[in-house]
């Protein structure tokens, strides 16, 4: 599992507004976003930062849904529930629904998760 430094976020919200699901990995181009930080801030209701050992992805709707407070998102063609206490509830500043994935033995795990506006 590679290890992420807080250069990839800006990459992360720079690929949410352009409107394209990528997977966020910032070469330092990104440095000066005004994003950096609140994506730096962002931690799982258990404390954990989002950026710490996961590439953020934005999703397109159709990969990811709400179903009785319940969220699941779609990776990689599977369909992964995403644990409660990975929902990020802040307001999303980008718009765009974002899933931090990290694998382990293959399988994708979520890490955090922040809704969209479904729009």
């Amino acid at each position: 599992m590679a290890i992420v430094t807080s250069r990839m976020i800006p990459l992360i919200a720079t690929a949410a507004l352009i409107g394209f699901a990528a997977q966020a990995r910032d070469d330092g181009r990104y440095a000066n976003s005004p994003l950096k930080g609140w994506f730096e801030s962002l931690h799982s209701k258990g404390g954990g930062p989002c950026c710490a050992d996961a590439d953020g992805t934005a999703l397109d709707d159709v990969d990811w849904e709400s179903h009785d407070g319940h969220y699941r998102v779609r990776i990689q063609g599977d369909w992964i529930d995403v644990p409660n206490d990975t929902v990020i509830t802040e307001p999303n500043r980008v718009g765009r629904t974002i899933v931090w994935p990290y694998y382990v033995n293959g399988r994708a795990n979520i890490r955090c998760f922040m809704p969209g506006s479904m729009t």
